[in-house]
């Protein structure tokens, strides 16, 4: 017997590019088979389907190859961060006291 075909979407963006793949799986797929079945590397050859973490409507799965979809679920390869949060915090902090001291000085 043939397995029934679920419809889900696999996304990927960039800041200046972003696609969104429909496709027809097999139910029992997993969000790691998708990505890999999307063909996203051949518009961003970047990417690392096998490796990126991904999650599905914003909420990241701790082990992609274990999560079965659901029809309508919509898989996203999240980017590795391009700079650390907590050292963008403190950057940001230092200029904002360097400048309330030079307003200090005024």
């Amino acid at each position: 017997m043939d397995k029934q075909m679920i419809t889900v979407e696999v996304a990927y963006a960039l800041a200046h590019k972003q696609k969104i793949v429909q496709m027809q799986v097999a139910q029992g797929t997993s969000a790691r088979d998708a990505a890999l079945r999307s063909g996203l590397d051949i518009d961003f050859p970047d990417i690392d389907l096998q490796g990126s973490p991904l999650g599905v409507f914003g909420k990241t799965i701790a082990r992609p190859e274990e999560h079965i979809l659901q029809a309508g679920d919509r898989v996203e390869i999240y980017r590795p961060l391009l700079a650390d949060p907590k050292e963008v915090r403190k950057q940001r902090a230092a200029r904002a006291a360097q400048a309330k001291a030079a307003e200090a000085e005024q």
